[in-house]
């Protein structure tokens, strides 16, 4: 089995590489890759997308790299491969991002990346440290990315930005910052967390063990 984390030098992968290691050591969950090329994509049984930083720079730095966008798209809507996009990884799953301008996301999870607007005017933007997750299972029963945690459970945010689902049985887990602000996302074979699960201890790496072992 082979996981390949996406670099499209959208920040620095190390931390992601290492937590994704550790779990695959653990649940003996086959090869952990960081690659940039179509062709490793293309082979993946699991990918991961990371993303730091702006919606726009992002979208276009995933680009810059000619094929890498296509492997993706084609591995994880033609053929169904399980995917995990983290922090920015997860917002370009919507229809469209609208940090700085409109930028189209790949449309697998129908929905938009809206700015936070906290209820409670003393509530800073970005949305930076620890919070609580409260977990919304869906009707069908808990998913299997979330085996294990639960409602109270820590998660390291840094972001303004928020995906607005069109359909709300997409949601998994919020946190309440000034109101609902989504962290983590499903839909068929895909999943995100807003939050960054390398960072996020305990929660983060089951989170991460429970995707290594996921088979949609």
């Amino acid at each position: 089995m082979l996981t390949v984390l996406v670099d499209y030098d959208s920040g620095n992968l190390h931390s992601a590489q290492k937590a994704f290691e550790r779990m695959a050591r653990e649940g003996d969950a086959g090869e952990v890759l960081v690659s940039s090329r179509p062709e490793d994509v293309a082979r993946a049984d699991r990918i991961v997308l990371p993303g730091d930083g702006a919606f726009p720079a992002c979208r276009r730095g995933l680009r810059t790299f000619d094929g890498l966008e296509e492997a993706l798209l084609d591995a994880v809507g033609a053929r169904a491969r399980p995917f995990l996009g983290i922090c920015v990884g997860m917002q370009m799953l919507a229809t469209v991002g609208r940090e700085y301008e409109d930028v189209p996301g790949f449309g697998l999870i129908p929905g938009a990346i809206e700015r936070i607007v906290p209820s409670d005017p003393t509530l800073k933007v970005p949305h930076m440290g620890w919070n609580d997750l409260v977990l919304t299972p869906p009707s069908t029963g808990p998913h299997p990315v979330m085996a294990g945690l639960s409602t109270g459970d820590h998660a390291y945010f840094v972001h303004s930005y928020q995906m607005v689902m069109d359909d709300p049985a997409d949601r998994l887990a919020h946190v309440d910052y000034g109101g609902a602000v989504t962290a983590v996302v499903a839909r068929n074979n895909v999943v995100g967390t807003q939050f960054h699960p390398e960072k996020s201890q305990a929660t983060g790496l089951r989170l991460i063990a429970n995707f290594l072992e996921w088979a949609p």
